[in-house]
């Protein structure tokens, strides 16, 4: 089916007509190459310009982007423009991750250090009505970048959008990115309610804290869900080597399960955008919430959804 994710398996031998479809989809897809390039590698793990038969050698890797961009602009300048702005990128993913996830073991333990048994009732809501939250807040972030936008945008084009527009193309290539760039954006968005949180635990007194506790649960537990977010949708494009837990908690439905995100892959990605847990999907379509929401705005502003989008899919050379 055209715009579904392959399935995973030995791939039978093709003629050259179907190869040449094959390569519509998947890593050898023109937008892809191209979207891929627009993120140059500056450390292991990372292959930008990924081929299916291709080992992950970040030098060979590096290669592919470099000739791409000569290819456009022989003296070099362009050259330099991309690898600084790569660079940058890279490294604001790198400080993300590791304060986010600092602030994460601190709160964890302060909030440890503050529990009873009390407060369970409530804090077992917090958690539910955290993964709701950060479900619908994920299909909401995913329904906008996917619909709407492109990667020509200034600051977010190719910061923001660019993946999204990748991953339609070519829906295995987050399984091929290393755990920072994977997480790096989600840790960026999630550092202002935890370093919140954290002033919090050095400031207020232990009474306050106490009767702020079952919020502050909820906060925590929304900012999990949404710094894992890009992870387990990772976990839902990967067919092989997942921890066992990993796999328990998508049979069990508790993150995205992998058959249940196919249905976002099929052309023209319409529907099912919610990719923590996924818990939101079914009854948003049926009130028809995105359908809705595209046909006010489109009223509003002439501008037609999943048109940079379709724009990508269609590029054959």
């Amino acid at each position: 089916m055209a715009g579904a994710e392959d399935g995973p398996g030995q791939q039978p031998e093709l003629d050259e007509d179907e190869a040449a479809y094959c390569r519509r989809w998947g890593a050898q897809h023109a937008g892809a190459r191209e979207l891929a390039a627009l993120y140059s590698p500056v450390g292991p793990g990372h292959l930008p310009c990924p081929h299916v038969d291709s080992r992950p050698d970040f030098f060979s890797g590096c290669r592919d982007a470099v000739d791409q961009v000569n290819l456009a602009d022989p003296s070099g300048v362009g050259l330099f423009r991309h690898l600084r702005r790569s660079c940058s990128k890279r490294f604001q993913e790198w400080c993300c991750v590791i304060l986010c996830f600092s602030l994460i073991a601190h709160n964890l333990v302060h909030l440890l250090l503050l529990a009873r048994w009390e407060h369970t009732p409530l804090v077992m809501l917090g958690v539910i009505a955290g993964a709701l939250i950060a479900d619908f807040l994920s299909g909401l972030v995913h329904w906008g970048a996917d619909t709407w936008g492109s990667v020509e945008l200034p600051i977010v084009g190719k910061a923001f959008i660019r993946p999204f527009r990748e991953h339609h193309i070519d829906p295995t290539a987050i399984t091929r990115h290393d755990f920072i760039e994977t997480n790096g954006d989600n840790c960026l968005v999630t550092l202002l309610p935890l370093l919140n949180m954290a002033y919090k635990f050095r400031t207020q007194s232990p009474e306050a804290l106490e009767h702020l506790y079952p919020w502050e649960c909820f906060v925590f537990c929304l900012t999990i869900f949404g710094t894992f977010t890009n992870q387990i949708h990772k976990w839902s494009h990967t067919y092989f080597g997942l921890p066992r837990w990993v796999t328990l908690l998508q049979d069990w439905h508790v993150i995205l399960p992998r058959k249940h995100h196919r249905i976002h892959h099929v052309s023209p990605h319409e529907t099912y955008f919610c990719i923590t847990t996924g818990w939101l999907n079914y009854p948003l379509e049926k009130i028809g919430f995105w359908r809705r929401l595209e046909d006010l705005i489109q009223g509003l502003t002439g501008e037609k959804p999943r048109a940079d989008d379709m724009k990508w899919a269609q590029k054959i050379k």
